[in-house]
């Protein structure tokens, strides 16, 4: 994992809990003659790290407050007390220092709000703060024989505060009187919860170390000769616990993982020096100098290069005291307000990077953070082609484990702190301006939090707080904090231009930059100012509605240069909402027809409270589900019409901002990737881990070399955000329509495009043509010249200005026939499929494109292909993504129609010999490399599936799609 202390243990398993008025013993006796032994009343199982609801959630004691309506028969806080949710926490642990010198602290890495410890009938009382780390030294407490018994009292927030009949942005806004999470008090996405966090929320450990104790090293790199010479500065702290001065070697280690596991030792260096007894002090190692390191970049444009870094300190008379380690990345962010958008700019390692990227609240809702929902999360991200994750300020300051994830897989994060407009300045009531009551307890949280993140690669920028700035003081305080080195401030130089930004914190004597709390990423005061929106503070980001997806190219539709908050629509699939409501849940909205002729959507109350997004804005946009046909049958239709208005609206909204990328603006954040519990608004994914079809609209459109289509001029377009210029390229358009003709083929060859560019190609001009078929399919294919390699692939439809896609209803009764050819591996339990899909259906003689169905498209780089015969096409693509063809399974979808298989969707289930009605046989997650796709005759895709399933579990993959029967049926099933 990114940071390690070699000698820590967690302490993640076998913990109880109770509620605190419901023990008759206090925390002395129930570490000494009372302990808890099993999970016997008034004693559950307990969720740590967690939280109290959590824990209740678990142990069925209340309902799960995600599912339906079930969060109302759960107390709120407000009308139970404090009392009913501070709750005692039990487990024993193992511990026995076996030598003299030998130390042991209990460390907590998150506690929400405060807390009582007791160790074998010791107190310690910490202090609040939910964004705190504490250590406690237990040295002398320790039992003999290694058998430690903790109790901890956790108590809730200070000020819970109370929940509006009418709800609102942060309830009425007491919870921002403390240094906790602020979205518990229920959102615009997020109803309340309950417990308002409390618990022991974060990672409870304990670690042995000798007399010296290594604490929160700091490391920086440093580029000079345009990134050929580099140099890693590192300090830390050193704290010598024992009554004598310590002679120490203290020793870094730099080592670069090869392939096959072999590691290359790049630096080893080892420093003497002399620690006097029972002191802390600070050191600072000579720089490592590196010649042409490894880069770190984000996603897409190049490789997330880790160093290993090992840190260890030897002790004369004793051996090895402590040791630490972490991944590390080489890489330089700059920024500053670019003059000629007025956005903020990034550069990485001196290349600009056009942000395209979502916002983020946090995992769970209820705080079941885990490693392996972290990376599936990430790598969603990655997976759409995001180089940006916004932690947005009403959240949490995000864990070392998310960061890892970001760091792997090149996700940019936007860490914001604990401010929010609603809550501290906006609102109604209107919020307290000056934010939390103890403003040195939010600088000490701040501060800790730095150090627990600022050694990640994928950190990239603090913000002070959402569409807010932190009070007069916290912000004048953070800025010196984290102020740049000089050897980086001239990342802000042109910053002066636009908003009002406070000057250059020059340092007189400039320090080894390992020596700052934090010298080498910026920190904007808001998200909304210097550089984001209109840079001063305006409520100028949004909107968060449904949208005519040809606005998004519009240069009407916003108006600054970086956009940190817009969104839309985010409705799961139909059995996401049959897993997370009952059946009163299943009734679709009531479609209302206003006199303007518009629609207003009427959501049956379950979505109401889970947050629904209409598909319609009254006076603004018509509504979408119904552009396909006046008549929605069931959940199973609209859902499957969702899908169709999310893909469009998120791949236009991506490819309307890249549009104009440099031109008017640097960037965009959708709000939000996620919801944190059951929400139906703004997602990519639901909470149980399906994607949505926006999900891969929106990996198409931020792609990093695509074309497209503008939407309001018909122009096609290839963006290129890569550093390379894109030579010796063509693009293949073809219109396809609903009886399988090509009427419209146009191929534009010998094409350029500069790095860094949209450029503008030519018209696609099949509107204007005689007699255009009101509803159409365009396929776009921009391709290298010489092979043939298809390197962007992009499919739309289209209906004619003015019109809807009612006729794509009739389409639905078309039998395409489809050959489905699979491979699968099984490791353990992680599986891969690979799937090849072809339209074998034949496009007619007299179509203007009679070559199409020799055409293939795939997905995965390594085989992509231009146009070749089909046996020779099969061939190559089995070989290619098979290895070899052994083990091929093929299946047939039969069907006499010619035209486009529209609106494919791949799942993956268990196997089972019955089913009831309703029942979820998904498996989830599931990495798809592409999904919801269609082919025109003739063509393949190829779609790399992987997922891990429990031995006990049988996975099949299954098909459906708009013209499929509407019914899903087992294309690959595993034996």
């Amino acid at each position: 994992m990114a940071e390690e202390h070699h000698r820590k243990t967690i302490l993640d398993g076998g913990w109880l809990a109770a509620r605190s008025t419901e023990v008759q013993f206090t925390g002395t006796q129930l570490t000494t003659t009372h302990p808890p032994t099993s999970p016997n009343p008034p004693w559950i199982e307990a969720v740590v790290p967690g939280t109290v609801l959590a824990t209740l959630v678990k142990n069925k004691i209340v309902p799960d407050p995600f599912y339906g309506l079930q969060n109302e028969a759960i107390i709120d806080i407000a009308d139970s007390g404090r009392d009913f949710y501070t709750f005692w926490f039990f487990t024993t642990f193992h511990c026995n220092l076996s030598t003299t010198n030998q130390y042991c602290d209990l460390n907590f890495r998150g506690i929400n709000y405060s807390a009582d410890v007791y160790l074998n009938g010791h107190k310690t009382v910490l202090p609040k703060g939910m964004f705190r780390r504490h250590s406690i030294d237990v040295t002398d407490i320790l039992h003999p024989d290694g058998n430690n018994l903790l109790a901890v009292l956790v108590h809730p927030p200070d000020h819970p505060g109370t929940i509006p009949p009418e709800g609102g942005q942060g309830g009425d806004h007491e919870i921002g009187k403390d240094v906790t999470t602020q979205y518990v008090e229920g959102w615009d996405w997020m109803t309340p919860i309950r417990d308002r966090n409390t618990g022991i929320w974060d990672e409870v450990s304990i670690s042995v170390t000798g007399p010296v104790k290594i604490i929160d090293p700091h490391l920086v790199s440093s580029f000079f000769d345009n990134y050929e010479r580099a140099y890693l500065h590192a300090t830390t702290e050193l704290e010598n616990r024992s009554s004598w001065s310590a002679e120490c070697s203290l020793t870094v280690q730099v080592t670069l993982e090869l392939e096959d596991n072999i590691c290359l030792v790049e630096h080893l260096q080892t420093q003497n020096l002399s620690i006097p007894a029972e002191s802390r002090v600070q050191y600072t190692f000579p720089e490592l100098f590196f010649y042409k390191p490894d880069l770190w970049w984000p996603n897409g444009m190049g490789k997330q290069t880790l160093y290993s870094v090992v840190i260890s300190i030897d002790v004369k008379g004793f051996g090895e005291s402590d040791s630490w380690s972490h991944l590390f990345g080489f890489r330089k962010i700059e920024s500053q307000i670019d003059n000629a958008t007025g956005g903020r700019l990034f550069k990485v390692n001196g290349e600009p990077v056009f942000i395209r990227g979502a916002n983020w609240i946090l995992s769970d809702g209820l705080l079941r953070l885990s490693k392996k929902r972290y990376n599936t999360d990430i790598k969603f991200h990655a997976d759409m082609n995001f180089n940006m994750i916004r932690c947005w300020g009403g959240g949490l300051t995000e864990r070392p484990e998310f960061y890892h994830y970001c760091d792997y897989y090149g996700l940019l994060v936007w860490q914001e702190f604990w401010i929010t407009g609603d809550v501290d300045g906006r609102g109604d009531p209107v919020s307290n301006p000056q934010g939390p009551l103890d403003h040195d307890l939010f600088l000490f949280c701040a501060r800790d939090t730095v150090k627990l993140l600022r050694n990640h690669p994928s950190l990239a920028l603090w913000v002070g707080g959402n569409e807010q700035t932190p009070p007069d003081d916290i912000n004048a305080a953070l800025k010196i904090d984290l102020r740049l080195h000089p050897d980086f401030e001239s990342v802000v130089d042109n910053t002066k231009s636009v908003g009002d930004l406070s000057p250059v914190l020059r340092d007189p004597s400039p320090k080894d930059p390992s020596q700052y709390l934090d010298g080498t990423r910026i920190y904007v005061q808001g998200s909304m100012w210097d550089g984001f929106a209109d840079g001063m503070g305006n409520f100028t980001d949004g909107p968060y509605e449904i949208q005519n997806p040809e606005d998004f190219f519009k240069d009407s539709f916003y108006n600054y240069g970086f956009n940190p908050e817009v969104g839309s629509v985010g409705m799961p699939v139909a059995s996401t909402i049959r897993a997370t409501m009952p059946s009163a849940g299943w009734q679709i909205p009531v479609f209302k027809k206003l006199p303007d002729g518009y629609v207003e959507e009427v959501p049956n109350p379950i979505w109401e409270y889970h947050k629904y997004i209409p598909y319609s804005k009254p006076n603004k946009v018509h509504d979408q589900i119904q552009l396909y046909g006046t008549t929605v049958k069931d959940l199973d239709d609209f859902c499957l019409k969702a899908q169709l208005v999310n893909y469009i609206q998120y791949r236009a909204l991506l490819e309307g901002w890249t549009s104009r990328m440099w031109s008017k603006y640097t960037g965009v954040l959708i709000w939000k990737s996620q919801n944190p519990w059951t929400g139906l608004r703004g997602q990519f994914y639901d909470h149980l881990l399906d994607q949505t079809a926006g999900f891969y609209g929106c990996r198409c459109a931020a792609e990093p070399i695509h074309v497209q289509l503008n939407l309001a001029t018909y122009f096609i377009e290839v963006v290129n955000t890569t550093s390379e210029e894109l030579s010796n390229v063509a693009i293949e358009a073809s219109v396809w329509d609903l009886e399988g003709t090509c009427p419209y083929y146009k191929v534009h060859e010998n094409l350029s495009v500069l790095p860094k560019e949209a450029a503008s190609i030519v018209e696609m001009r099949y509107p204007k043509s005689t007699n255009p078929k009101p509803v159409y399919f365009l396929l776009l294919k921009l391709y290298n010249m010489s092979d043939h390699r298809i390197i962007s692939r992009n499919f739309y439809w289209l209906h004619l200005p003015g019109g809807d896609y009612k006729l794509l209803e009739p389409y639905r009764e078309k039998k395409i026939p489809l050959k489905i050819t699979s491979k699968v591996s099984v490791v353990e339990s992680a599986y891969n499929i690979q799937v090849l899909v072809t339209n074998t259906s034949k496009s007619p003689p007299d179509s203007k494109f009679p070559t199409i169905e020799h055409s293939s498209i795939s997905t995965d780089s390594a085989c992509r292909t231009g146009k070749e015969h089909e046996t020779g096409l099969f061939k190559r693509i089995h070989r290619c993504f098979a290895g070899k063809t052994d083990g091929l399974k093929v299946s047939e979808i039969n069907g006499n129609d010619v035209g486009v298989a529209f609106f494919l969707h791949l799942s993956v289930h268990a196997s089972k010999t019955e089913y009831k009605e309703g029942e979820d046989t998904r498996i989830l997650p599931v990495h798809y490399s592409d999904n919801y796709f269609s082919l025109v005759p003739g063509e393949s895709m190829s779609v790399n599936i992987s997922f891990e399933v429990p031995p006990s579990v049988t996975p099949r993959v299954s098909l459906d799609g708009w013209n499929y029967d509407g019914r899903q049926q087992t294309i690959v099933e595993i034996l």
